[in-house]
C-alpha cells in the first residue's frame, strides 16, 4: 500500500535530510553529533524514500548493495587508526592536518577522527539499511504465502 504524503514527503525530503547529515557528520568530531547520528539521519532518508516508493527504488538511490557500503564504512574506520602507528603513535591515535580556510565554509579542521567518523557514517547507513531491506523482503516472502 502506497501512501501519497509519504511519497511526496519521500522526494521533498530526501535530499534536505542528506545535506543535514553530512552537516551534522562534520560537525561532530568536535561537538556533539558525529558518524554514527549523520548514518541514522542519511538512512532515515532513504528509508522514508522505501516508505514513499518501494524498496527497490531506495535500493536505487543507494546505488550500492548496503552489507558492500557497510564493508566499505568498517575499512575506512579501521584504515583511520593506520596514520597514527606510522608516526610512531599508538593504534586511532589521532593526527590531524594543518586548519586551512575555505572561502564559503571557514575554517577547516581535518584529521584522522573525521575520516573515522565516515567510516561510523557509511557502517550505519548499510546495517541500518541491510536490515530494514531485509526485513521489507521477509515480509513480502509472509505475504505471497498467506
Amino acid at each position: 500500500m502506497r501512501s501519497l504524503i509519504l511519497h511526496q514527503a519521500g522526494h521533498k525530503l530526501f535530499p534536505w535530510l542528506i545535506v543535514l547529515s553530512v552537516v551534522v557528520l562534520y560537525r561532530g568530531h568536535n561537538l556533539p553529533g558525529g558518524g554514527f547520528i549523520g548514518g541514522l539521519i542519511a538512512a532515515t532518508a532513504f528509508l522514508l524514500a522505501s516508505l514513499g516508493d518501494s524498496v527497490q527504488d531506495a535500493r536505487k538511490l543507494l546505488r550500492m548493495d548496503p552489507t558492500v557500503l557497510m564493508g566499505v564504512g568498517l575499512a575506512v574506520a579501521i584504515l583511520s587508526g593506520l596514520p597514527g602507528v606510522f608516526a610512531g603513535d599508538p593504534f586511532m591515535t589521532g593526527e590531524w592536518l594543518p586548519d586551512f580556510k575555505l572561502p564559503i565554509l571557514g575554517k577547516i579542521h581535518l584529521g584522522t577522527p573525521l575520516l573515522f567518523d565516515v567510516g561510523v557514517y557509511f557502517t550505519v547507513i548499510g546495517f541500518v539499511l541491510h536490515s530494514a531491506f531485509s526485513l521489507s523482503s521477509l515480509s513480502e516472502f509472509d505475504e505471497e504465502d498467506d
